[in-house]
């Protein structure tokens, strides 16, 4: 299967806002958090030094964009996608992971708190894996100059599940504290098929709450 770019999530969030500005039931965050999977153990020898690297687990700060369009006040349709800020080193290598998923949108408790609202994602995605390796090199003419060379790239299909509460500050302003649970069969780069990221956003509702 074809994986979808991770960009043309990040332009459904933007688009979302932007064309749906005037609707009563868009939405869209911004936000940081974690995603957490163990290492698979290995031992790699990237460049047959003889001395090989032990494959790292999944960790760091991640970035998430999202947006969402709600026909009505509990169901919707919604999309993000959750990014490594930096790059990360991987058996002598750098990757950024990037995962990025379409889901139906359940808030079970709308309209009976003004403030807090509980919801439940499902739906499926992907993840991407570029690797890459940085070389540094310098002649008379040109000086010092520092390139980045993609070497390969790894694409997995997900299925994604998440518990959100939107906590309303005003009419518009959200805080978004989130659990995100994705299962990615077949992901060696680790150690398990699962990973689970916690984290927070800022969101903006258009229509008012």
């Amino acid at each position: 299967m074809k994986s979808i770019r991770p960009i043309s999530i990040l332009a459904f969030a933007f688009c979302l806002g932007g064309s749906l500005a005037n609707a009563q039931n868009a939405d869209v965050f911004f936000g940081v958090g974690t995603a957490i999977d163990s290492s698979n153990g290995q031992l790699v020898d990237t460049f047959d030094t003889g001395f090989p690297y032990t494959s790292p687990r999944l960790g760091g700060s991640f970035g998430k964009i999202g947006g969402d369009f709600m026909f009505n006040k509990r169901f919707g349709f919604g999309a993000e996608t959750d990014f490594r800020f930096s790059q990360a080193a991987y058996d002598g290598l750098l990757t950024r992971p990037v995962f990025y998923d379409f889901n139906g949108i359940y808030t079970p408790f709308a309209g009976r708190f003004s403030r807090v609202v509980p919801e439940l994602q499902a739906g499926i995605g992907g993840v991407r894996m570029a690797f890459s390796y940085t070389s540094s090199s310098c002649d008379p003419f040109g000086g010092c100059n520092t390139s980045t060379n993609l070497i390969e790239s790894s694409s997995h299909f997900q299925l994604h599940a998440a518990a959100a509460l939107r906590l309303y500050a005003t009419k518009h302003v959200f805080f978004r504290p989130a659990v995100d649970y994705r299962y990615v069969p077949n992901f060696f780069q680790y150690g398990r098929n699962s990973v689970t990221e916690f984290g927070g956003a800022i969101g903006w509702s258009f229509g008012e709450h």
